[in-house]
C-alpha cells in the first residue's frame, strides 16, 4: 500500500513511509481512547487525526485540494452516521 500511495501521489516514499510511522501512535492512541472513553471520544478523536494528518500529507506534498477536504469531510460524517446507526440497532 505504501508503493501505491508514493506512485499514486508522486511523493517520495521516504516520505510516505515517515508519516506511517508518525500515525501509528495516534492510532493506538485512538483504541486506547475507545476502551476508556468510547466511541464518540474515539471517533472525535479520530477526525482529529484525520484532518491533521491529511493536511500534514497535503503540506508535504506541496498540494493542498479543496475537493479532497471536502470528499474527506463527506466521508468522515458518513463514517460516524453508519457507526451511530450500528450503534442505534445492535442489541448489545
Amino acid at each position: 500500500m505504501t508503493k501505491v500511495i508514493s506512485d499514486a501521489s508522486d511523493a517520495n516514499l521516504v516520505k510516505v513511509v515517515v508519516g506511517k510511522v508518525v500515525v501509528l501512535p495516534l492510532i493506538i492512541d485512538m483504541a486506547l481512547i475507545f476502551a476508556r472513553y468510547g466511541l464518540v471520544a474515539a471517533l472525535a478523536l479520530a477526525l482529529c487525526v484525520v484532518t491533521v494528518t491529511d493536511f500534514a500529507a497535503a503540506f508535504a506534498m506541496k498540494g493542498i485540494s479543496m475537493k479532497a477536504g471536502v470528499e474527506t469531510l463527506i466521508i468522515a460524517l458518513f463514517v460516524l452516521l453508519g457507526v451511530k446507526l450500528v450503534s442505534l440497532t445492535m442489541p448489545y
